[in-house]
């Protein structure tokens, strides 16, 4: 039976084998990621049963956030093109669903769990997490998983190679705090993030929270353009005197919230039951709605291009945070272990040897400045006639030596685990540095174990990789020069360039 650390190993060369064919830039990044697994191993930071690539959904993902009642079901039930998702003016579902594709054409839902712990999809090992709010609210339901998370397949065209989210409503559950920690993490692994608001009801001072997670909280996020957000079931203000004060009273409630820019989209189902009946402004809102949708579904037809350069900035992100944060952290920690073990030892031999000196001085056996030779007579006479004097004290010196340097890494821990909460590097540095100060390994040295030359050089080389990765997706989905198509180059680790099909 393969070994866990086998069994992740089998994964990513699944996924190589997928991206050798779809987009041999990602396969460079996948090679890319080993290697900082590898550097990650030696140094004690990952156990060989992990690697950092699972941290990341290799496959596009689109999230849909919003109010409940903001129609995101009746949305993503049209842009698939069968009814998946239940619909109607209460909250419906209050769970997310990951919603892939499958070649059944019968629909299954499936367990949170089947989420949990499969590294191909995003919420990966999320029930960690869930426990920890969980905890933090005394709820005690740390283990439900099934509660937060369900998995939907779904035989839909559009759905191939993507993934896509459908997340409940933010307004009125019982576990807010563990929705919004699942939301914040959602939103960091997508790709494209649509932000459905209700045009029926348009008050921004009842939706002030609201507005604050899903507007005041990514405007200011370096991937802000990945957010498209939506002014739903536009055609219930079809029957106002004047629905342009509709869309004037939200694009206020947002600029409040500190939207000022970006950009925003009017739209209703198309199967909506609603009929307007002016012909005329039945032609407006459909022409609106239309160029809007159409607008909005290119950007998820799209979302691969998204994904590529996601994958590549969290491969840069992964390597510089493991340099700077992972093992800055445990240098400094090693450092520190180092230095109280050493300051300690010598402050003890200085406090015995002075001891020894006040006892020798009250016993008689320094004269002034010389010292009595006799008592050395006496001292060796003795010490070569007890049996195993010598012996006694090297276990003494031995043991007060390893019980300072255990007693200094135990001191050291508290910092530790503050830079660990407060940086949050990836990795496990807490176990890295155990690893290091364990009782065969010398305190003589401040460098971490297997942080050479060479492997800080690997990690360099990543970076450098990184650079190559970025400009061989530029030249993948741009012709800024206006030249004919031609074989493109994408690059690989070790080797800068390596020729593959546009």
């Amino acid at each position: 039976m393969p070994s866990t650390a086998d069994a992740v190993q089998q994964r990513l060369k699944e996924l190589e084998s997928h991206l050798e064919q779809e987009n041999p830039v990602l396969l460079s990044a996948v090679q890319s990621f080993r290697a900082i697994d590898e550097v990650a191993y030696a140094t004690g930071v990952l156990q060989p049963n992990q690697t950092f690539s699972s941290q990341i959904p290799w496959w596009p993902l689109i999230s849909v956030l919003g109010t409940f009642s903001a129609g995101k079901s009746t949305f993503i039930n049209h842009y698939l093109g069968e009814k998946l998702q239940r619909t109607g003016n209460q909250a419906v579902d209050d769970r997310f669903t990951v919603v892939v594709y499958s070649a059944d054409p019968i629909s299954h839902s499936l367990p949170g769990v089947s989420l949990d712990s499969d590294p191909r999809f995003p919420f990966y090992q999320m029930s960690h997490d869930i426990a920890q709010v969980d905890a933090s609210e005394d709820s005690g339901d740390g283990n439900r998983i099934d509660t937060y998370l369900q998995l939907k397949t779904c035989h839909s065209d559009r759905l191939r190679g993507k993934i896509l989210i459908d997340s409940p409503g933010f307004d009125a559950d019982a576990q807010r705090t563990t929705i919004l920690r699942l939301t914040d993490h959602m939103i960091d692994l997508s790709d494209l993030v649509l932000v459905l608001f209700d045009a029926r009801h348009p008050e921004p001072g009842a939706m002030r929270d609201t507005l604050q997670h899903l507007v005041r909280d990514t405007i200011n996020r370096a991937d802000s353009g990945k957010f498209l957000y939506i002014l739903n079931q536009m055609d219930s203000a079809a029957t106002e005197d004047n629905p342009e004060d509709v869309v004037a009273a939200w694009l206020r409630a947002l600029g409040e919230a500190g939207l000022t820019a970006g950009r925003f989209y009017t739209i209703y189902s198309p199967d909506a039951g609603t009929t307007i009946a002016d012909e005329h402004r039945r032609a407006r809102f459909e022409k609106k709605r239309d160029e809007d949708l159409a607008e909005i579904y290119l950007r998820m037809e799209r979302v691969e291009i998204e994904r590529a350069y996601r994958i590549v900035a969290a491969l840069r992100k992964t390597a510089t945070d493991f340099s700077h944060s992972s093992m800055s952290l445990l240098q400094e920690a090693k450092r520190r272990w180092r230095r109280r073990t050493l300051v300690t030892e010598t402050i003890l031999l200085a406090l015995c040897a002075t001891a020894f000196m006040i006892w020798s001085l009250r016993a008689g056996h320094w004269h002034g400045l010389a010292y009595d030779p006799q008592w050395l007579d006496f001292f060796t006479t003795v010490s070569w006639g007890l049996w195993g004097l010598e012996g006694v004290v090297a276990v003494l010196v031995i043991g007060g030596h390893f019980t300072i340097r255990r007693l200094a890494a135990l001191s050291v821990m508290p910092w530790l685990r503050g830079q660990v909460e407060k940086h949050d590097p990836p990795g496990d540095v807490i176990a890295a540095f155990r690893r290091n100060t364990r009782f065969w390994r010398t305190v003589l040295s401040g460098t971490p174990k297997g942080w050479r030359r060479k492997r800080r050089h690997a990690i360099d080389e990543v970076l450098q990789n990184c650079e190559n990765y970025i400009q061989s997706l530029n030249e993948r989905f741009t012709n800024p020069r206006g030249l004919p198509d031609k074989p493109r180059q994408a690059a690989t680790p070790g080797n800068d360039t390596e020729s593959v099909s546009a």
